[in-house]
């Protein structure tokens, strides 16, 4: 399978070729190599990618809504008992639009779906990855933190910034003034909207976790417990941009599939990655959701 700068001479052929055609020589080449992926593994393929590093302020680029009009478009037709294999490159979005997007996919795949992660699946694309039965990691691939990002600011350290403002007061009832002053910032409402944020996406996870990638598996409450956890804790991981590495994403408890373990997996995967990269580079499009009959939602940018 050709590497990024194969890919970029292949497109580059295909442009000559398709001159005086209105077909874009970056789709031909992506969708060729989605389908060889569908071809190798013989299971339904959509990709999922997001337009974040190459176009960062462009509408669209994260968790929303609108996706799951994208995925009804691209799974209609499929055979649905063949799965899925879920390609994901996302910053993540919202909470709630990953929680529906998940829903409606186990309704139509149940649990067959495998998340496949050549890069980066951050926040909301790791808890997208949590629902699915395995992730498919390499060597360079990331997860991120959960913590819930509301106004932007993380949620769960606001929430600990309060407990530790009244654990302090009581202690010191001196400190009451210092801490009047940094807590005027915080409105009542958004600090109970950043306390049922964090429960929100703790509770998605972990339920998600239970009833799939753990289903069956010994002390799944309590294993399911600590990787939300991990995944979660603000202490721990520091920043919400944190890349958890595959060997950590193990540690952790979640199902990892390596993709070094299966070297013409890994290439079709690496390939169709590099696909993307130079589309969405290419393009500037905000997002594309495909499948490998090269059905594409294709969200241009704003």
């Amino acid at each position: 399978m050709p590497n990024w700068g194969q890919v970029l001479s292949e497109i580059r052929s295909e442009d000559a070729t398709l001159r005086n055609n209105s077909i874009s020589p970056v789709d031909v080449v992506r969708r060729r190599y989605l389908k060889q992926l569908h071809d190798l593994t013989g299971r339904n393929v959509i990709a999922y990618y997001s337009g974040w590093l190459s176009n960062p302020t462009a509408f669209g680029i994260d968790v929303n809504d609108e996706d799951k009009a994208a995925f009804m478009m691209a799974i209609h037709g499929l055979d649905k008992a063949k799965g899925l294999d879920l390609i994901l490159h996302t910053p993540g979005g919202g909470i709630a639009a990953a929680e529906s997007l998940v829903d409606y996919l186990r309704r139509v795949f149940g649990g067959n779906i495998r998340a496949v992660v050549p890069h980066l699946a951050m926040s909301a694309g790791t808890m997208i990855a949590c629902a699915c039965k395995s992730i498919l990691m390499g060597k360079q691939s990331n997860l991120g933190p959960i913590d819930p990002q509301l106004g932007g600011l993380p949620a769960a350290a606001v929430k600990k910034e309060i407990e530790r403002a009244l654990d302090e007061v009581r202690q010191d009832p001196h400190r009451m003034q210092f801490w009047q002053y940094v807590l005027s910032k915080y409105q009542p409402t958004f600090v109970s909207q950043c306390e049922q944020a964090v429960d929100l996406a703790a509770k998605f996870v972990k339920r998600r976790l239970l009833d799939n990638m753990l289903l069956g598996v010994e002390n799944a409450d309590m294993k399911a417990d600590s990787i939300v956890q991990g995944l979660s804790d603000v202490d721990i991981n520091k920043s919400h941009a944190r890349h958890i590495h595959i060997d950590d994403c193990e540690a952790l408890g979640l199902k990892i599939e390596r993709l070094e373990d299966n070297q013409p997996l890994q290439e079709a995967v690496l390939t169709v990655h590099h696909c993307y990269m130079h589309s969405l580079s290419v393009t500037s499009a905000a997002k594309i959701v495909e499948n490998h009959d090269g059905a594409a939602f294709i969200k241009a940018p704003a």
